[in-house]
């Protein structure tokens, strides 16, 4: 969008966008989520969130013989977001990832 003079016209210079996000008050807890998944479609960049819904259980692979911990786990939030905005998110995650360092101490976090 482009600004507009007092005289009526157009200027040269681009306005600012400001962005209202509103919550749905059925939205406003939000969804626990200990795992997330990111993949990517033709147009979108998929991120689907997760949660346990069983405790972790050791399995084994039928085709190898090989052991492993298989976490029973249930999409809680899938979010497409078209491939431009992967870095803003990407910023957005950095910028408050560093301040929750500063805040708890560098290197704190829940694996």
């Amino acid at each position: 969008m482009w600004g507009a003079c007092d005289d009526g016209g157009v200027t040269d210079e681009p306005l600012d966008t400001r962005v209202e996000i509103t919550v749905p008050p059925d939205e406003e807890v939000g969804a626990f989520a200990g795992f997330a998944s990111v993949w990517r479609a033709q147009d979108s960049f998929v991120l689907d969130f997760a949660t346990e819904v069983r405790p972790p259980e050791v399995a084994e692979d039928r085709a190898t013989g090989e052991r492993y911990v298989h976490v029973p786990a249930r999409v809680v939030a899938r979010v497409r977001i078209p491939p431009g905005q992967v870095w803003e998110l990407m910023r957005a995650l950095e910028k408050n990832l560093s301040a929750y360092e500063r805040e708890r101490g560098s290197g704190t976090h829940d694996e």
